[in-house]
């Protein structure tokens, strides 16, 4: 099966259309003020507009509530959330059922974490997928760190590799991992919250490349 793949922490115009060009499934938009990559409401209605069709769009947010959620829904069509920081299952669902949503959530894989039961907590109230990122003790997603990916569980859920991916490393990433879907930050950056068209282009290509074997 063909392995999707998103591009996170889009600010630009520009890159939207790298991004689209070269193939990815999925953009990302970061609700996050800490983040470098974060955009404001204003920014992100502009961007999401040069979105086109079958690609979709997933908002990223952190701790962030319902209701916090819910008003960038209501001014920003996004297709997906991505609960990225501390957010419970149960927190997640009724998130989810506030804006009606698909949804997944991001787990940052420390070195003693029960990773094949967190998964489940969040499949049984039900994610879409779960995202594997790397630990890092301060930093919520977007370190350039990646986890020992001989660990990368095989379940019955989608399951997105992400963390420390770039394009030297992305056809070995998927190999190994077998992931449903990749997702990339930094790894396709000439600076935090700026694409580079070829780094995302020779990406691509890894997937590609990575998928087919």
């Amino acid at each position: 099966m063909r392995t999707r793949a998103k591009i996170c922490g889009i600010t630009r115009i520009q890159d939207i259309q790298s991004v689209v060009q070269a193939g990815a499934d999925a953009i990302g938009f970061v609700f996050y003020p800490p983040s470098p990559r974060s955009v404001t409401l204003e920014q992100a209605k502009v961007l999401v507009k040069h979105v086109p069709a079958y690609v979709q769009t997933v908002g990223l947010f952190v701790n962030a509530t319902g209701d916090e959620i819910a008003q960038v829904l209501q001014q920003i069509p996004l297709d997906m959330i991505q609960f990225h920081g501390d957010e419970t299952p149960e927190q997640c669902q009724v998130i989810a059922q506030h804006t009606g949503r698909r949804w997944y959530k991001a787990i940052q894989v420390k070195p003693d974490l029960n990773v094949i039961d967190v998964i489940k907590s969040y499949q049984q109230v039900g994610a879409s997928a779960v995202l594997l990122d790397a630990w890092h003790p301060e930093l919520k997603g977007g370190t350039g760190h990646q986890f020992d990916w001989s660990q990368f569980p095989k379940l019955d859920i989608p399951l997105i590799l992400a963390g420390g991916l770039n394009p030297e490393n992305i056809e070995d990433a998927i190999t190994t991992t077998g992931a449903y879907a990749v997702d990339v930050s930094g790894g396709v950056e000439s600076a935090k919250g700026i694409k580079d068209q070829q780094l995302i282009e020779r990406f691509m290509q890894g997937v590609h490349c990575g998928s087919a074997k």
